[in-house]
């Protein structure tokens, strides 16, 4: 990782995520819907606090930056070393009271997310991890899924696809499955072990998804698109195919179950 090893990466993105967590303490969860019927736009707000938060406990001289929240220097595209954050992710959930929003940070280098950190402000949960040193969550070692077999799996769903019907194609398959708010969280989730798959069937922007990938890789995981390519960050376009994870035990049948129902697409449309 160049001058700077993952150990100092994942204390400064600890910090930042610390940081973060202030900011959510001024909202109530439950009254934000309230708030922002009446005018008030609590999720602006939020967003735009962690998003200077996380800039100033993350970025130094020489690093690039990505976040859903900054319009995008592209003088990224020419550094190795780059920050991929959502300040807020999880957007619908935060407004309607629902605890499945979260931050996510990621440090890509050479478009591999090496390092990451996912905080969820409404549940108090901290996963944390890098390629080097494994994944913790709440400070305590953790590990991907070891099953063998999706059935009976735990599968995350995407709650807005599922609403939309996209996921009725999967009702004869044997899972579990739950849908949930963020796919941030849901990739956290994965990485510790504490479901076994998710995927999503539209395209994601890098801030979505790079801290969760980088997360799932450190538990042991499998993390790829749904066309079973390698996740890149850092492009200039930020809009990526869809992508799945699991426990690397389920990364084969999980990758042909997916493909019996999505076709290979082209491009992201």
């Amino acid at each position: 990782m160049g001058n700077v090893s993952q150990a100092e990466t994942l204390q400064r993105i600890q910090s930042a995520l610390n940081a973060a967590r202030q900011v959510f303490t001024r909202f109530t969860l439950g009254a934000i819907e309230a708030e922002y019927k009446a005018g008030h736009d609590p999720v602006t707000e939020a967003d735009t606090e962690v998003d200077a938060v996380l800039r100033q406990e993350l970025l130094r001289e020489g690093e690039g930056w990505l976040s859903e929240e900054s319009v995008d220097d592209l003088s990224r595209l020419g550094k190795s070393r780059v920050w991929i954050v959502d300040p807020l992710d999880g957007t619908r959930e935060f407004v309607a009271g629902i605890p499945e929003f979260c931050v996510s940070v990621a440090m890509v280098e050479d478009g591999i997310p090496v390092a990451g950190g996912i905080c969820n402000p409404a549940t108090n949960e901290i996963f944390l991890g890098s390629l080097d040193l494994g994944v913790t969550y709440n400070g305590k070692p953790a590990r991907a899924s070891q099953r063998t077999s999706l059935e009976g799996a735990l599968v995350l769903a995407s709650r807005s696809e599922t609403k939309r019907g996209e996921w009725k194609q999967f009702q004869k398959a044997a899972l579990n499955v739950r849908p949930m708010g963020s796919v941030a969280y849901k990739l956290a989730l994965v990485s510790a072990g504490l479901a076994d798959a998710t995927f999503t069937l539209t395209p994601k922007h890098e801030w979505d998804i790079a801290g969760g990938t980088a997360l799932v890789a450190s538990g042991g995981g499998f993390v790829s698109t749904l066309q079973n390519s390698t996740l890149r960050c850092n492009n200039k376009s930020p809009l990526l195919s869809g992508l799945l994870a699991c426990g690397t035990f389920l990364r084969d049948e999980l990758l042909v179950l997916v493909n019996e129902y999505v076709p290979a697409k082209s491009g992201c449309e």
